[in-house]
């Protein structure tokens, strides 16, 4: 069945602002040196279809319970990618290789008054009998706090401008 988790990141900036930030590579490495993530790349690759952002990070799963270092070690590996096929839309898929777990959906962009709202809308599935549900809901914590340190970093980054 999977865990549903929509969030939405007000930004005061018109879209084209909030668009062409998401689309950065530099933008996306600080937040993840803000997440304090182990290892982490982001890359920015415009193309025929629009552009693909891609995330390969690394986080530590110290502070996770010991039922999910069992599944997934010391580290855990999440690989991001995000196809902005227009400056408002992206499909979204994160996986973690080799693990029994994903997440599909998508990041929407709408302005109004010259402030711009990102709305994340993604499913979280992991494929284990007995905890997968527990560990949907630890990922899909782990999502939230992981989309307001990249809210708090593109408030900066956006006030910098």
């Amino acid at each position: 069945m999977g865990k549903r988790v929509v969030k939405d990141l007000t930004y005061d900036a018109p879209l084209e602002d909030v668009a062409a930030m998401l689309t950065d590579a530099p933008f996306r490495e600080r937040v993840l040196e803000r997440m304090k993530v182990l290892r982490g790349t982001a890359t920015a690759e415009p193309g025929a279809t629009g552009t693909v952002v891609t995330l390969d990070q690394v986080q530590s799963t110290a502070s996770l319970p010991s039922f999910a270092t069992k599944v997934v070690g010391d580290e855990i590996r999440i690989r991001q990618v995000e196809t902005w096929r227009t400056p408002d839309r992206a499909d979204v898929d994160v996986t973690i290789p080799g693990k029994p777990g994903e997440m599909h959906g998508t990041a929407t962009l709408t302005e109004s008054g010259g402030r711009t709202t990102e709305r994340v809308d993604l499913e979280i599935t992991v494929r284990l009998p007995l905890v997968g549900g527990k560990i949907e809901g630890l990922v899909a914590d782990m999502l939230v706090k992981a989309l307001d340190k990249e809210h708090e970093t593109g408030v900066e980054w956006l006030a910098g401008r």
